[in-house]
């Protein structure tokens, strides 16, 4: 069962307040490195070496990605900024997948020039990439398998989803990309978001072990490798059960020793992209409480808005609230938790119960690890928070720098008025 808490005190947020104005980000270096060591033993047993391409859409900062290259993860990008960011972080060709959609061909080039692995979302990438970059001797395809696969809530059901090829598709692509030039393969799916049923993840490798198959008996192209997708998801509530990587793997690892073998395809390697699952539960967003209202419903105001934050808003997802320094205080007061930007569901809580909230008060807000900062944006001219790294050794180093009024301006050009 998961417990919420905070790896430092309200005076240490006090003191780093001193330094760095609050709203700002803090990630635990220390539960990233240990989060990634688990997916190591958990999939130890795989084949060529298990490897997770860690989804850079998550938390896309290269101090992160360097801390995630050590433990020996990859990178999953999707877009040109993306790929220079694993670059910066020191990954190098294949630890590197390129997986995106509708894409641009500078980005297909890029993708191409630094070796990663490029995977494709749609039959016609196949004669596009050829065209613009050429084709690699490794390719991989991204299946959607409509029904055959229930969809969850964030990612919506797979027959209704623009990604990936179908069936029918995927076997002509690979006969196609053989023919074409490639001379390795991989096969990719990704059909859940923030699931936490660990058998979810046991069915989606079935469906891929058996295509695979499929795919080498009808056109004699053997995967090289499969990628399970990412789609892990953490427990935002407390007293959720995070999904248990080890149970995960074991069940993987006996829908393999049932499928592969028989099929002619072992060894196959298997990798995932998860990103929410390794730094999610490790980044908290500092804010301080600056206003109360009381009206029909009573309200904090934090000096955080929508901006820094926008699951809340956007999803109405629940993220778990601190208030430093009452921790072991009743929560006998009931807020609604709001920032100040012009909508009205700029709100980190709804009706949340919490201590009794004074101004000046320090609140934390979990889980913020992943599609926290990332999802920033500049709508009624805020600007977006500082990210702090909370070190091994207790120290606190700043890897992103909020951004001024200064950066707002900087791509507009008042000249002609």
């Amino acid at each position: 069962m998961s417990k919420k808490t905070v790896p430092f005190d309200r005076g240490f947020a006090e003191d780093l307040a001193k330094k760095h104005p609050t709203p700002f980000y803090v990630y635990d270096e220390k539960a990233i490195r240990l989060k990634a060591r688990e997916f190591v033993q958990a999939f130890s047993w795989v084949p060529g070496g298990f490897r997770n391409f860690f989804a850079v859409k998550a938390l896309p900062n290269p101090h992160i990605l360097k801390i995630l290259r050590e433990e020996g993860m990859g990178a999953d990008c999707s877009s040109l900024p993306e790929l220079i960011l694993a670059e910066k972080a020191g990954l190098r060709g294949e630890e590197i997948m390129f997986t995106s959609n509708d894409t641009p061909a500078g980005e297909f080039v890029k993708a191409r020039d630094m070796g990663a692995v490029i995977n494709l979302d749609d039959i016609t990438h196949l004669d596009f990439l050829a065209k613009h970059a050429g084709i690699p001797r490794l390719i991989c395809m991204r299946y959607n398998p409509g029904p055959l696969k229930e969809g969850n809530a964030i990612i919506g059901k797979p027959e209704e989803a623009k990604y990936g090829l179908t069936r029918p598709q995927i076997l002509e692509g690979y006969a196609r990309a053989k023919k074409m030039g490639a001379e390795r393969f991989g096969l990719h799916t990704m059909v859940a978001s923030n699931e936490l049923n660990p058998d979810y993840f046991v069915e989606t490798a079935v469906i891929l072990f058996e295509l695979a198959v499929e795919v080498f008996k009808a056109t004699g192209v053997r995967m090289e490798f499969v990628n399970l997708g990412g789609g892990i998801g953490i427990p935002y509530k407390p007293g959720a059960v995070p999904v248990d990587l080890f149970r995960v793997s074991r069940g993987i690892r006996e829908a393999y020793d049932r499928i592969i073998p028989s099929g002619g395809l072992h060894p196959l390697r298997i990798v995932t992209e998860n990103g929410r699952c390794v730094t999610g539960p490790h980044g908290y967003l500092v804010s301080r409480a600056i206003h109360e209202k009381n009206i029909y419903k009573r309200y904090i105001g934090l000096d955080a808005c929508m901006a820094n934050l926008m699951r809340p808003g956007m999803y109405g997802a629940y993220h778990h609230i601190t208030v430093l320094g009452k921790e072991g205080v009743r929560a006998s007061e009931t807020y609604d938790v709001t920032g100040s930007l012009c909508e009205n569901n700029d709100k980190f809580a709804v009706d949340r119960e919490l201590p009794p909230v004074d101004m000046g008060d320090l609140l934390v807000i979990h889980d913020a690890g992943a599609h926290g900062h990332a999802m920033g944006f500049n709508y009624n001219g805020k600007l977006r928070s500082a990210e702090l790294l909370l070190q091994e050794d207790g120290s606190v180093r700043m890897i992103r720098r909020a951004e001024t009024v200064e950066d707002y301006f900087a791509t507009l050009d008042f000249g002609g008025l």
